[in-house]
């Protein structure tokens, strides 16, 4: 328990006390984000605003997790390990997008297919490696059984699991990135998100199954100490750059933060055998995927939009109500989906005989 909450401090204060020198250093080499035209008019005041500010959450993250090692002395695992390598690969391809809207001026960066293929190479990279690394117990990272709240029966083989995982991680990643468009949003969504993962692992290796006596509901994860920390360091990393992100941001995470933590969501999902609980917890971004979705298929068939806008925090945007008040909002149905569930993933465990 102290290697948590190590890493989550030394993440918070990485993370708050960092991002002022970030946000200097960007904006003297002007590296400020760019602007749909599209968009709520009231967005184009952000114009300049300096992005890429994920490398900080990354860059905290990984501090907090190396940092509690270090002080625990406890050796490092496959598990967390691997979304720590999830969430780098794909904060580099989002580093490249923002990176390359800044030097062209422009609100796209890298290419559907370019940015595609740099999610399927990260995401397959995690698949293949996750069916490795068997420890003492026999257990591995991943598993080629799908989970819900622990493994069902149904199994894709060595075959389909990079295939699931390189879906999961895409969706997830492209979902956060879809709701990173007011300030604080998607950031304070993710703090919530990881924290039920701290819960969540926790929880798990209390239960483990091979700790102690046998137990009913107990849990076959490999790694779930090491999955809460990197959880709490994410977490604590997210809170300190919301202190700077909040409303009116001094620096937008950009590409390079959404992408990262959509992929350090889904492969902690994966690793705690919590795929399908991802769906729930994240309840939010699922929304905001859907509803681009909704909007897009609709406009296909009929050349009539469903909302003034979509992802749909702009459409109530764009129905007058204020940033602030979407935002506060948006959080709330975060919370609720969140609370929903880590309530489901304990009813589970008391189906099985847990107390």
């Amino acid at each position: 328990m102290r290697g948590v909450l190590v890493a989550a401090l030394v993440a918070l204060v990485a993370s708050l006390l960092g991002t002022p020198s970030v946000i200097r250093l960007f904006r003297r080499r002007g590296y400020g984000q760019e602007i749909r035209e599209d968009g709520p008019s009231s967005h184009l005041t952000k114009r300049g605003t300096p992005t890429m500010g994920g490398t900080v959450i990354i860059l905290a993250t990984l501090a907090g997790y190396f940092v509690a090692h270090l002080i625990t002395m406890n050796g490092f695992t496959a598990s967390g390990l691997l979304v720590l390598l999830v969430m780098t690969g794909l904060g580099m391809v989002g580093f490249l997008d923002d990176y390359i809207k800044i030097r062209k001026q422009r609100s796209l960066g890298l290419t559907a297919r370019t940015k595609f293929a740099g999610q399927a190479a990260v995401a397959l990279a995690f698949g293949l490696l996750a069916v490795r690394f068997k420890n003492a117990n026999g257990l591995l990272p991943g598993s080629t059984f799908v989970s819900i709240v622990r493994d069902t029966d149904f199994s894709i083989g060595l075959i389909g699991f990079p295939l699931l995982a390189w879906i999961i991680i895409a969706a997830t990643s492209n979902a956060v990135n879809l709701t990173d468009g007011l300030d604080g949003l998607a950031a304070g969504t993710s703090a919530m998100v990881f924290g039920a993962y701290v819960v969540i692992s926790f929880w798990q290796f209390g239960n483990l199954c091979g700790r102690g006596p046998a137990q009913d509901g107990c849990y076959f994860v490999r790694d779930p100490l090491d999955v809460a920390l990197v959880a709490a360091a994410a977490m604590g990393a997210c809170f300190g750059f919301l202190w700077w992100n909040a409303s009116p941001a001094k620096i937008f995470m950009g590409d390079t933060g959404s992408l990262a933590l959509g992929g350090a969501f889904a492969s902690i999902a994966i690793v705690s055998r919590t795929e399908l609980l991802l769906f729930v917890l994240g309840g939010l971004f699922v929304v905001e995927t859907l509803s681009v979705i909704i909007q897009v298929a609709f406009f296909r068939a009929t050349r009539k939009r469903v909302f003034n806008m979509a992802p749909i925090h702009h459409h109530f945007e764009l129905a007058e109500w204020p940033e602030t008040t979407v935002i506060i909002r948006f959080w709330i149905v975060s919370g609720l989906a969140v609370a929903f569930g880590l309530g489901l993933f304990y009813a589970e465990f008391l189906s099985h005989g847990g107390s």
